[in-house]
């Protein structure tokens, strides 16, 4: 992959120093394919990559790795599955994908917000002398010489 560090000394190599396309091939360890192009290239343009957009082995599982993070989204923070059980249980049912299809999978389901359930509370309002709130407990004193 070309940073822009690297085009930068291609362009010194060639444009400063007048050094060859074999000779910058040889310090680069880049084609001459490739430093002619960046060459020709106006100058300040980022190279860009294209992913490869296709199916990806966790497809056919989606919708049920999305059904098991549902069903946890509503269980205690205790009882939920981690990501090395879902990817088990994926297993089992045939996936034959890496286990970083699956954490790449949850970490943007949880980014996009899937099912999180709110933690909310109603915060108690009241006027001077309208309601009580206290603690029970249990002390003990000693009255008289004897611990009650």
């Amino acid at each position: 992959m070309i940073t822009m560090n690297l085009l930068g000394k291609v362009r010194r190599l060639h444009y400063r120093d007048g050094l060859n396309l074999s000779e910058i091939e040889r310090r680069t360890g880049l084609t001459r394919k490739t430093i002619r192009k960046w060459l020709k290239a106006p100058e300040g343009v980022e190279p860009k990559y294209q992913r490869k957009v296709g199916d990806t082995k966790i497809a056919p599982y989606a919708a049920q790795l999305v059904k098991m993070l549902e069903t946890d989204a509503r269980r205690p923070q205790r009882d939920r599955r981690t990501a090395l059980k879902l990817f088990g249980q994926l297993q089992v049912q045939g996936f034959d994908g890496d286990y970083s299809r699956v954490t790449e999978f949850i970490r943007r389901w949880r980014a996009e917000g899937g099912a999180s359930v709110t933690k909310a509370f109603v915060p108690l309002q009241f006027e001077p002398g309208e309601a009580h709130q206290f603690d029970w407990s249990e002390e003990h004193l000693v009255i008289g010489g004897v611990w009650r």
